[in-house]
């Protein structure tokens, strides 16, 4: 059983619906004009609702967890399967961008990307089962909710898995800051297709043994004075730009 805290983690828990919910636990008094959503997104989902008195949900806390007044009790976030993506092969009209991370240990970092990724209009993010944190409470915290409703591809070998993407169709592209062309300099044909974007790990970067497996490298460019990006905020630049130049083709961004 896990603890999901915090408003925007519970809200996208319940209206993913991906979880095994079990109760959704709200301190007597709570004040939150969120409240309301919640226990209509609650009652929707047919989940329990529990008033609990705030000593209550003090002595049930966990350290570093902030529950805002708020916990669902719930099972973890599944899995998605990565053969069933390969088998539906790609559709007309409707290209997939998937955010591979090579090596991201940070559950902030995690959650970070994964943030931007469902923003993005990615169709799922694929990490190695030895180099990634577990999708924890504090990954969803970090997404601001949004790993609830992104795929999620654990796979136990990332150059493998790669090496089926790539058979697949898709294109393999890798954020490299010590190579490759400007992200902004390449042509539009780049970005057309299924693709999948490589990101490595903060200060390591990408690692050699998939640099084979890349068909392209683009790099941010940088003008200031620190020479490179939080994961998050590289992955951010780079799907945004996607989201730019495949815009036309897809379907509209939400204002």
């Amino acid at each position: 059983m896990e603890r999901v805290v915090g408003f925007h983690p519970v809200r996208e828990a319940l209206r993913a619906g991906r979880r095994r919910l079990v109760r959704l636990l709200v301190r007597e008094g709570l004040r939150r004009p969120e409240r309301a959503e919640l226990l209509e997104l609650a009652g929707a989902a047919g989940v329990p609702v529990v008033a609990v008195s705030p000593e209550e949900l003090a002595r049930q806390q966990k350290p570093g967890e902030r529950a805002q007044g708020l916990v669902l009790e719930a099972g973890p976030i599944p899995l998605s399967d990565l053969d069933q993506l390969l088998l539906e092969g790609r559709q007309p009209g409707r290209d997939r961008c998937l955010v591979v991370l090579d090596g991201v240990e940070d559950p902030q970092n995690l959650g970070a990307v994964a943030r931007v990724a469902d923003a993005s209009g990615a169709a799922g993010l694929v990490v190695a089962a030895r180099r990634c944190p577990p999708l924890s409470p504090a990954v969803s915290r970090a997404s601001a909710g949004a790993i609830e409703h992104l795929p999620v591809y654990r796979v136990t070998n990332l150059r493998r898995e790669l090496g089926r993407l790539r058979e697949a169709g898709f294109w393999i592209i890798g954020s490299d800051a010590a190579a490759g062309e400007n992200l902004f300099d390449t042509k539009d044909k780049v970005w057309q297709g299924d693709l999948a974007l490589v990101f490595g790990a903060e200060g390591r970067g990408i690692r050699v043994g998939l640099a084979p497996l890349l068909d392209h490298r683009v790099r941010i460019p940088l003008r200031g004075k620190v020479g490179s990006l939080n994961v998050a905020t590289a992955a951010a630049v780079v799907l945004f730009e996607v989201a730019r130049r495949v815009a036309p083709r897809g379907e509209p961004a939400r204002d």
